[in-house]
């Protein structure tokens, strides 16, 4: 894996050993900032960061800080292992990412860009849970980018599917403010 454009493009990312995390395939995270565009000076919230293949893509084409929120110690760890040898700027939380985004709605942070990637498997229950919270930590121009299974069709009350397109076995859906 590595870094598909800006400030650190071409750099190798670790990722954990094993199969806890699935890391996004360089295709699809191009695909996906293709649809975000430009990320200058946002502010990112990546739960269920994994190796942190999204954020720190986001931090290498400009954005100005990443929070990333992951529940596995071996993943924090390859996270801040990429975080310093790329330079780049970044908070590991290391929690699970629902209690998370819950608190960081409670403390009345807004992030312009949350990029969600959990287990495929999960996505079922963890939407609903989610919902509750990712408008409240959305900044009001900013976007949520889940990335799922591709024959699921995620919605999250509240906000409005921006685009949702399928990439060989995954889907990124876009939301908005409504």
């Amino acid at each position: 894996m590595r870094i598909i454009a800006g400030s650190r493009k071409g750099h190798r990312i670790a990722a954990p050993k094993g199969e806890k995390t699935r890391p996004t395939s360089d295709f699809v995270r191009e695909t996906a900032f293709n649809l975000i565009g430009p990320v200058d000076g946002a502010t990112v919230l990546d739960l269920f960061a994994g190796s942190g293949a999204l954020g720190l893509e986001a931090l290498s084409r400009g954005a100005a800080r990443a929070v990333f929120v992951e529940s596995n110690r071996a993943a924090g760890r390859a996270i801040e292992q990429n975080l310093d040898r790329l330079r780049l700027r970044g908070t590991v939380v290391l929690q699970d990412a629902v209690k998370a985004l819950q608190m960081e709605a409670q403390a009345g942070r807004r992030y312009d860009l949350v990029l969600v990637d959990p287990p495929y498997r999960m996505l079922a229950d963890l939407m609903p849970r989610l919902q509750r919270h990712l408008a409240a930590v959305l900044a009001p121009d900013g976007l949520v980018v889940v990335e799922s299974d591709a024959r699921d069709e995620p919605l999250l009350e509240g906000l409005a599917v921006r685009t949702s397109r399928r990439y060989g076995s995954a889907r990124l859906t876009l939301f908005e403010h409504e």
